[in-house]
């Protein structure tokens, strides 16, 4: 029997055009016109406009979310239903969204806050490795103070975040194929966001979140959980904790998943997957022609 995982892009898997098409649905019609009520600018207008643009965190983090939240109900209106679902980083919110943990409004309230917030950290930086050393990698993190592992993506590909000096002197040390300085504001993912966090914690423990529908896999403990009270907790540690999708996707063939629909821009996350667990079939919805 089949039993399918929905999961969810973050930032990073952005791109110009992306959601577009949806707006020739009545429901996407609507969900854009109910976000630019509720963000005081156009997401249409930033999916359209300027690369650069929408690659700041402050627009990127609501864009994906509002795209990814039309794919979800594009998708329930045909039938579909996932048994469990995770997001990647700001993925999370999409996933908590599709499993019916808060409403539409209640998720975009919740990111753009949690986006400005981000997009005023400063000081910090993030860097990507590639086909590292891991056993070098986790003896750096170890014995350089202000450097973390912010995402565990997979067994060859981290991300590191952390003061300037501290990554600079982690990639000195760990030999890698590729590093690449991701373009971001701060520190994601690292104790280095903890002021953020802790004015975010205000806005999320007044939220209402109710039980969801179907187990979600979360950034800072990848075992299913349906609880409010669960989920909330874990989305308010995931600010300064690690994204640990590499724990993720292990966890997927465990819980009996057959098939991965990847929805949102991009197919990171489905190639990861595939590389990853090769008996698990993947797939993608990205636009209305996936459809």
């Amino acid at each position: 029997m089949m039993k399918t995982a929905w999961v969810f892009p973050g930032q990073g898997s952005q791109a110009v055009g992306m959601g577009v098409d949806l707006t020739t649905t009545p429901m996407g019609k609507d969900r854009f016109e109910e976000a630019q009520t509720l963000l005081g600018w156009s997401v249409l207008d930033q999916c359209q406009g300027d690369e650069a643009e929408l690659s700041k965190t402050l627009y990127t983090q609501p864009c994906l979310y509002v795209v990814e939240s039309i794919l979800i109900d594009l998708l329930k209106d045909k039938g579909q239903m996932p048994g469990l679902v995770a997001g990647h980083s700001l993925g999370e919110y999409s996933a908590l969204y599709a499993a019916g943990v808060f409403d539409f409004a209640t998720g975009l309230t919740l990111v753009k806050r949690r986006a400005e917030l981000m997009s005023e950290a400063a000081g910090g930086k993030m860097v990507a490795l590639m086909k590292f050393d891991r056993s070098q990698l986790e003896t750096a993190i170890a014995t350089i103070p202000d450097v973390v592992l912010a995402n565990d993506n997979s067994e060859q590909q981290v991300v590191i975040s952390g003061t300037p000096e501290a990554v600079a002197q982690l990639c000195s040390q760990v030999k890698s194929k590729r590093a690449i300085e991701l373009k971001v504001s701060g520190a994601f993912h690292s104790p280095m966001m903890a002021t953020a966090a802790q004015q975010f914690q205000v806005l999320l423990e007044e939220t209402h979140f109710n039980e969801a529908k179907m187990a979600v896999l979360s950034n800072v403990d990848p075992t299913p959980s349906t609880s409010a009270t669960t989920l909330k907790d874990r989305l308010i540690k995931q600010m300064t904790g690690s994204v640990r999708w590499q724990e993720i996707m292990l966890a997927l063939p465990e819980e009996k998943i057959t098939h991965v629909l990847e929805v949102g821009p991009g197919k990171v996350l489905a190639g990861l997957i595939k590389r990853a667990c090769p008996a698990v079939e993947v797939s993608n919805v990205r636009s209305l022609e996936d459809f």
